[in-house]
């Protein structure tokens, strides 16, 4: 990487070309797209034996390149980096958080549709921040409430308005120094913070598709955007719909962590926390320490396992 405001190359014997490490920020039609550590993005494809050893690069790989031609910034990407993390929905690699976005109001937030993607950032052991946005046109009881639901289950939970740029500085803090997938739903703001935190967004990516004969609005593929030399966001497609991993509906409880201080109340071992008599969470419920909206999507989800179970 770059040291001491000092680019060090990689020289390969067998063809002379010169060589540096980068970081896959785009794959599409068989090029990626590799940020280098001179500041440069090359177009790239992979070497012969990822095919035949069925190794296939993922945006976010750390990863040696062969530069080819440093004027139309082609070249070959000959290893892969070893993967501190891979993530199956996003597919991609060396992601440190998420970065969940929802909108408050305009729309009404899914909220059993953000459980599902927290269970899904969980089965992964990725962290993940929560911001609500648009809270500059929303009640301060919808935020008290999104508050309170989400601070419970260990989430950092911010609201921010990327319009009015409220709160942003918060989050450009949080991103610092990794690499972090933002996620949510289409129409809650995703594109307008990513064109705030990286200007050249839009720049950059119709470059790409310019390059490749393609419309930047056609297709939606995973885009990795440089803040800094440290600091990568990850722009994913939208999602409107998402299935939980394969899991029993006993294991759903341990997702809903304000549960366990309830849980020793409860009258049976192994209580779900549905209909059993004598059950802890829902007297905690029914006394207000424990959000209904979380409880509900609890409920709708476990309902949702069974019923998979019987088919």
């Amino acid at each position: 990487m770059i040291k001491d405001g000092r680019l060090r190359s990689l020289e390969y014997p067998d063809n002379g070309k010169c060589g540096m490490r980068g970081k896959i920020i785009r794959g599409i039609a068989g090029f990626y797209y590799v940020h280098a550590e001179d500041l440069v993005i090359y177009e790239c494809k992979a070497r012969g034996i990822f095919r035949r050893e069925n190794i296939k690069p993922l945006v976010g790989d750390d990863v040696e390149l062969e530069v080819l031609n440093r004027q139309e910034r082609t070249g070959n990407i000959r290893k892969i980096l070893p993967r501190k993390s891979r993530l199956i929905r996003p597919a991609v690699a060396n992601i440190d958080q998420a970065l969940v976005l929802f909108a408050i109001v305009k729309p009404e937030p899914n909220l059993n549709l953000l459980d599902r993607f927290l269970i899904m950032m969980e089965q992964q052991g990725l962290p993940c921040v929560i911001c609500f946005n648009k809270c500059d046109i929303a009640s301060d009881r919808e935020r008290e409430i999104l508050q309170k639901a989400y601070e419970a289950c260990g989430c950092r939970v911010l609201f921010i308005s990327v319009k009015e740029q409220e709160a942003l500085a918060e989050v450009r803090s949080l991103l610092q120094g990794k690499t972090t997938t933002m996620a949510g739903p289409s129409g809650v703001g995703k594109s307008s913070l990513i064109n705030y935190l990286h200007p050249n967004a839009d720049m950059e990516t119709g470059a790409i598709s310019e390059k490749i004969d393609r419309g930047k609005h056609t297709t939606r593929h995973s885009e990795l955007f440089a803040l800094d030399g440290e600091s990568y966001i990850m722009d994913p497609p939208g999602f409107s719909s998402l299935e939980l991993f394969d899991m029993e509906k006993e294991e759903l409880r341990g997702f809903y962590p304000e549960f366990e201080d309830y849980e020793k109340r409860c009258r049976f071992r192994g209580c779900v926390h549905v209909s059993e008599p004598g059950c802890g969470v829902k007297e905690a419920l029914s006394e207000g320490k424990i959000s209904e909206v979380r409880y509900h999507n609890y409920t709708v989800l476990y309902n949702e396992l069974k019923d998979r179970k019987k088919y």
